[in-house]
């Protein structure tokens, strides 16, 4: 999440002290990637260093206001224009859960998935009811805010990548079994009979031997 790219869009709006960028942000994007007054000042002081940004005055509240700059707007113009890049994809923590659970001791990947399902799908289900929601308020209300459309995108964005997630989980357990049935299996330790009461076979092999 390129969260200086998303400071500098809300300032290309005009002027903005740091909380207020945090409320336009996540209103935005609905909280769904919140961000904390910290993380905003720390991203603005660092476009300041880059000459992004400026400083301008404060509000009547002695809150320091924040310009974007001429390299700023071309840096998001960029940004803008440019594909996200795919060659170096995000770590997902799920993929890295099922590829490590793939032959762990004592896991049961077929349960890990069946697990993770249920969670998806009820993830699904409630980002389904968020967007109905979101879809009545834009019908019933005057004007189309432009918050309230950015916050539908996002649900529908979060709707279908649970429901390729969902998919995939299916794919994972189907693989699973379709690679089980034709694995070779791991031959069976060799029995050995047990030893009568009080003997030591290993310090008397041959003795152990006879009684066989």
């Amino acid at each position: 999440m390129s969260i200086r790219h998303g400071l500098l869009a809300l300032l290309e709006r005009g002027p903005r002290y740091g909380s207020q960028l945090r409320t336009e942000f996540e209103s935005r994007t609905g909280s769904t990637w919140p961000l904390n007054v910290g993380q905003v000042y720390t991203t603005l002081s660092r476009l300041e260093r880059d000459g992004m940004v400026a400083q301008d005055g404060a509000d009547e509240a002695g809150h320091p206001l924040y310009v974007i700059t001429a390299a700023g707007r071309e840096e998001l113009r960029t940004w803008f224009e440019r594909p996200v890049d795919r060659a170096s994809p995000a770590r997902d923590e799920l993929a890295i859960k099922l590829a490590m659970a793939v032959g762990a001791p004592g896991v049961d990947i077929r349960a890990v998935i069946q697990s993770q399902r249920r969670h998806t799908i009820k993830a699904m289900q409630d980002y389904t009811r968020l967007k109905a929601r979101a879809l009545a308020a834009l019908e019933s209300g005057s004007e189309q805010r432009r918050d309230d459309v950015a916050w539908l995108l996002v649900l529908e964005q979060l709707i279908f990548r649970t429901e390729a997630e969902a998919r995939w989980l299916d794919h994972c357990e189907a693989r699973l079994i379709r690679l089980s049935a034709v694995a070779p299996q791991e031959p069976a330790p060799p029995e050995t009979a047990p030893a009568p009461p009080g003997a030591c076979p290993e310090a008397h092999p041959e003795r152990a031997a006879r009684h066989h």
